[in-house]
C-alpha cells in the first residue's frame, strides 16, 4: 500500500537512535509506502542515509521556525506533503499541534501534552520506566497493527564522515591496529555527569595498562568545556575532539573504537548501533530515566548504577552532592573495562 507516513521524534539524539527499530518496523509493514521522519536539526545526522526512510524533515524551533510566520510556513509545508498517517513516538505539544493543523487524517501518539489533538491516543506510562524506550516505541506501533520484536539499532555511516575521521586519525598517528577507547564525559544535566577527575584517572590507567589511544568526544558549547577540562586533567595525551565533530562523525569514531566509556547520553546508543561495547554510567534514582528504560542493549555492554537510598530524586537540585554518582569508583569502571577488553563474555549491571 502506497501510504504516506511521517514518523516524529523531536527530542534528543539518543532518543532518535532508539527509535530506529520502530522506523524499520513501519517500513517492513509498508514496504511500498513513503516514509518521512521529522527530527530536530541536531539529530539529522543519525537518520540521514537510513535505508528505511525516504525523506528527513527538520523542525528548527530555535531558528527559522521560531517566529509565528515560520511556524505557519512549516505547517503549510507538512500539509502540502499530504501525509496519511503521523506516528508521534514521544509526546510534544509542537508535534501534536503541527500534525493537527497540517490536516493529517490519522494521528497516533500518547495521551499527554495536547493529546486531545490525536485521533488515536495511547496511555502514557514512560515516566514509570516499566520497560526500555525501544519497547515503548515498538509498543506504540501495535495500536495500528504493526508488531515487531526486532530491537536492532541503526545509524547510517556517512561516507564523508568516514573519510574525514580516517584522515584525522591518520594525522594524529592512530592506526587501525591501535586500541582506541573513546570517552564521553558530558551529559545534558549535572545529575548525569560522573566526576571529570575520575574520567581522567580512568583514561590514564587504560592508556598505561593497554597502551590505549584515548579519544575524547562531546558536543559544542558547555559540553565542549567539559571535554576540554577532562583532557586537561589527564596525564597522558588524548586526542581531544570535544566540540569539533558533527553527529555523523560520532558513528565513524565509535566504529573505530574498542570501547566507549560514557555518562548516560546519546553517544551510548550510537555506539551500540555500530557494535562497539559501552560502559554506561548512570546516576539518579528516578524510574523515568533509569537503566531499565535507557540502558545500552549490546551483548557486552555494562551499566554502572548505584542506589544510595534516596527516597525522592531531586535531580540537578540534589542536596547530597550527587552521592549516587560519587559511589561509582574508578576501580569499578576499570574492572568493567577489563571484562570487555579481555573479551570475556559478560553482560549486565554492576551495583
Amino acid at each position: 500500500m502506497n501510504k504516506k507516513i511521517i514518523i516524529i521524534r523531536m527530542d534528543r539524539i539518543g532518543d532518535v537512535v532508539l527509535s530506529s527499530p520502530a522506523i524499520k518496523a513501519v517500513r517492513d509493514a509498508y514496504p511500498d509506502g513513503r516514509i518521512a521522519v521529522l527530527v530536530r536539526p541536531y539529530a539529522r545526522g543519525v537518520v540521514d542515509g537510513n535505508p528505511y526512510i525516504d525523506e528527513v524533515i527538520t523542525y528548527d524551533k530555535s531558528g527559522k521556525e521560531r517566529s509565528l510566520l515560520g511556524k505557519i510556513r512549516f505547517i503549510a509545508r507538512i500539509r502540502n506533503r499530504r501525509f496519511d498517517l503521523a506516528i508521534i513516538l514521544h509526546p510534544k505539544n509542537s508535534s501534536h499541534i503541527v500534525t493537527y493543523l497540517a490536516g493529517i487524517p490519522e494521528r497516533l501518539g500518547y495521551d499527554r501534552k495536547f493529546g486531545i489533538l490525536l485521533t488515536k491516543r495511547v496511555p502514557h506510562t514512560k515516566q514509570y520506566g516499566l520497560k526500555h524506550e525501544i519497547d515503548y516505541a515498538l509498543g506504540l506501533l501495535r495500536y495500528i497493527g504493526i508488531d515487531s520484536s526486532d530491537k536492532r539499532l541503526h545509524v547510517p555511516l556517512s561516507r564523508l564522515s568516514e573519510e574525514r575521521m580516517k584522515e584525522l586519525f591518520d594525522k594524529n598517528g592512530i592506526s587501525q591496529d591501535d586500541l582506541v577507547i573513546t570517552v564521553h564525559p558530558a551529559a545534558s544535566c549535572r545529575s548525569r555527569r560522573w566526576a571529570l577527575e575520575r574520567f581522567a584517572k580512568t583514561s590514564d590507567a587504560l592508556a598505561e595498562k593497554y597502551g590505549a589511544r584515548i579519544v575524547i568526544i562531546s558536543g559544542p558549547g558547555d559540553d565542549k568545556m567539559i571535554g576540554d577540562r577532562a583532557a586537561a586533567l589527564m596525564k597522558s595525551k588524548a586526542l581531544n575532539l570535544a566540540g569539533k565533530t558533527i553527529v555523523s562523525d560520532l558513528a565513524s569514531i565509535l566504529r573505530r573504537s574498542r570501547l566507549l566509556i560514557s555518562n548516560d547520553s546519546g553517544p551510548v546508543h550510537i555506539s551500540c548501533a555500530v557494535g562497539t561495547p559501552v560502559i554506561s554510567i548512570f546516576g539518579r534514582k528516578d524510574r523515568g530515566i533509569s537503566p531499565e528504560r535507557w540502558r545500552p542493549l549490546g551483548d557486552r555492554d555494562i551499566v554502572l548504577h548505584k542506589d544510595v537510598g534516596c527516597d525522592i530524586c531531586l535531580a540537578h537540585n540534589c542536596r547530597l552532592g550527587f552521592k549516587c554518582l560519587d559511589a561509582i569508583s574508578v576501580e569499578e569502571v576499570l574492572l568493567a573495562a577489563d571484562k570487555i577488553l579481555k573479551n570475556q563474555s559478560y553482560c549486565g549491571k554492576i551495583s
